[in-house]
């Protein structure tokens, strides 16, 4: 069973439960348990969420005004990909691109998104596409299946 889909979505605040909202239906409509649906539509939010913070220089009318979500349900395994135009990741950033968490206060009210995709996922590659500007966060974890899944893979 294989089954993907490709969002592209304004910066604003309300993109965020969209793309949360069609990853969780997409899970729960193909039989993954609950718990791995609920710890991916997390990580997804925490990676919409930075896009729509962080994802572009806020030009009217620009590219930057837009950020990509593709999803892929491939056999065992959930890969998630967020996209945007942004100035990318420093390699300080909490979480950053370098591969290293930094320790964030657990009160801290940024900078734990990257952190919390890390701990949620089972890899996590942060970095840019070659040739264009912005930031790529893609993570994936391997499913597990309800005992009544009617798209589980065989």
């Amino acid at each position: 069973m294989s089954i993907w889909w490709s969002l592209h979505l304004r910066r604003e605040a309300a993109s965020v439960p969209l793309a949360r909202r069609l990853l969780i239906g997409t899970m729960e409509t193909a039989g993954v348990d609950p718990d791995i649906s609920f710890d991916l539509s997390v990580a997804l939010s925490e990676a919409c969420a930075n896009a729509v913070e962080h994802g572009g220089d806020d030009e009217p009318g620009g590219p930057s005004e837009a950020y990509r979500v593709t999803a892929y349900l491939d056999g065992e395994r959930c890969r998630i990909e967020v996209a945007d135009t942004g100035p990318g990741f420093a390699a300080s950033a909490p979480g950053g691109a370098d591969g290293t968490a930094r320790r964030v206060s657990a009160d801290a009210e940024h900078g734990r998104g990257l952190c919390l995709i890390r701990e949620l996922a089972d890899h996590v590659h942060i970095g840019s596409e070659p040739g264009r500007a912005g930031a790529v966060v893609s993570f994936d974890k391997i499913l597990k299946w309800r005992e009544d899944a009617p798209l589980v893979a065989v």
